[in-house]
């Protein structure tokens, strides 16, 4: 919906998908489907944007800096791994013990709190002789509190945005920027510590989450709290409503066949990508065709995510949806033949492509997500997500200690098309049973 004044009830506005705000705050024109221009119209999601912008450089710079700081202090390789590691981990605990904040209170107190504490956790890295287990815990707040902002922040864009074809495309700017921070964070991460000491950086890593704060406090309007009566009636303790909150989510088949389609295909991905170091070794084309690699896979994303909401209407993405979530698995078939630098690219840029797929998942979740679980539902995505891509991780890190490289990444895309191909058919099966059935159901049949 449009940025207008006065009060603004709980809930969304329900919009078609050819319907949103211009400049003028107008409505699209009916049969014209919206374009990235018409989401960066609304006022406040240009806010939402640049502040989504600054926090997740943020975060990227924070891990190198982090890194290479824990690493001097112990020369531990160990250790300056763990600060990557412990980005993922802790998902699953917010994601699931704190996911009830995100419709309990207003929302942009949430989102504003989330990156205060994230400011205050990089502010205490900052301080002489901290020790590194302090360090760590610091790390693992920043990721805990990751889930529960993005959780509120996809739900606010529903708002913002309405539940049609804008709020699809407002989440594929999401996407673009955390596809593009992995690539200018780590160039701008590496350039800052090779000029200025880790701590410096990680000084300028509170100055992001601070202005990511102003950003969200001035720029966005106050809503009230999806589950507004939640706290008021003595409903339970906070950890009470997030595990009854994420039981009542699983349990409903069609929102659970969702869950999956988010989850598997992000899962199987990582699995070459995870293992590209060692790869990289093994074609003997050293850090910088190892950066190459690592490179490869958003640039993928980002361009396929571009491209399909810059030139593709609401109806086409979402029949992209299941072939693209099966193609995102594929290419890593290729890695049996061993490909050289220049095929593995190729191969990961491809992968990155499958991104695209997001498109009518998205869609889809809005519509079968109760209203008053949105906050909540939406941080359950993505502490899943996140949580399985690091399992994956793991585990193909565990196989490739037992099996060559050329085995293990093909191996992934095998089980991976089969699982995705399950899930895509419950999904199917679970069609027609959406609380807010809009106008694309019809393409999952």
């Amino acid at each position: 919906m449009s940025a207008t004044t006065g009060p603004v009830p709980p809930g969304r506005t329900p919009a078609r998908p050819e319907e949103g705000p211009e400049a003028g705050g107008g409505p699209v024109a009916a049969g014209r489907p919206a374009r990235y221009r018409a989401v960066f119209a609304v006022p406040e999601f240009r806010a939402v944007f640049a502040a989504h912008l600054l926090s997740s450089l943020g975060v990227v710079v924070c891990e190198i800096a982090l890194s290479l700081l824990v690493f001097r202090r112990t020369e531990s390789p160990l250790l300056s791994a763990l600060t990557f590691a412990l980005g993922l981990l802790p998902y699953v605990l917010g994601g699931t013990l704190l996911s009830a904040v995100a419709d309990r209170y207003p929302a942009r107190r949430v989102l504003v709190v989330c990156d205060l504490l994230c400011a205050l956790a990089a502010a205490g890295m900052v301080l002489p002789g901290t020790p590194v287990a302090v360090l760590l815990v610091l790390r693992c707040l920043i990721a805990a509190v990751a889930p529960v902002f993005a959780g509120t922040r996809a739900a606010t864009l529903g708002d913002i945005l309405g539940e049609g074809d804008l709020f699809v495309l407002g989440r594929s700017v999401i996407r673009i920027v955390n596809q593009s921070a992995q690539l200018v964070g780590f160039g701008v991460g590496g350039l800052l510590v090779a000029v200025v000491t880790p701590g410096a950086v990680l000084a300028l890593t509170a100055v992001t989450f601070l202005g990511s704060a102003l950003l969200l406090r001035l720029g966005t309007r106050a809503r009230p709290a999806r589950d507004g009566g939640g706290a008021a009636a003595g409903r339970g303790a906070l950890l009470g409503a997030s595990l009854g909150g994420v039981r009542r989510l699983l349990a409903d088949r069609r929102v659970r066949a969702l869950l999956l389609l988010t989850w598997l295909p992000p899962a199987f991905v990582v699995v070459p990508e995870a293992l590209l170091v060692p790869y990289a070794d093994l074609l003997g084309a050293g850090p910088g065709g190892a950066g190459l690699l690592m490179c490869s896979m958003p640039i993928g994303a980002v361009v396929a995510e571009s491209l399909v909401g810059s030139l593709l209407g609401p109806r086409a993405r979402s029949r992209l949806t299941f072939p693209m979530g099966v193609f995102a698995v594929l290419p890593s078939l290729g890695f049996a033949a061993q490909p050289s630098l220049g095929w593995a690219v190729l191969l990961l840029v491809l992968t990155g492509t499958g991104i695209s797929y997001n498109f009518g998942v998205d869609r889809w979740f809005v519509a079968a997500v109760p209203e008053e679980l949105l906050g909540q539902g939406m941080t359950v995505v993505q502490a899943g997500r996140m949580t399985a891509m690091g399992l994956a991780m793991g585990a193909a890190g565990l196989a490739a200690e037992y099996a060559p490289l050329r085995a293990v990444m093909p191996a992934a895309g095998v089980l991976g098309v089969l699982c995705v191909l399950a899930v895509i058919r419950e999904v199917r099966r679970t069609a027609g049973r959406d609380r807010r059935p809009g106008p694309l159901s019809e393409t999952e049949n």
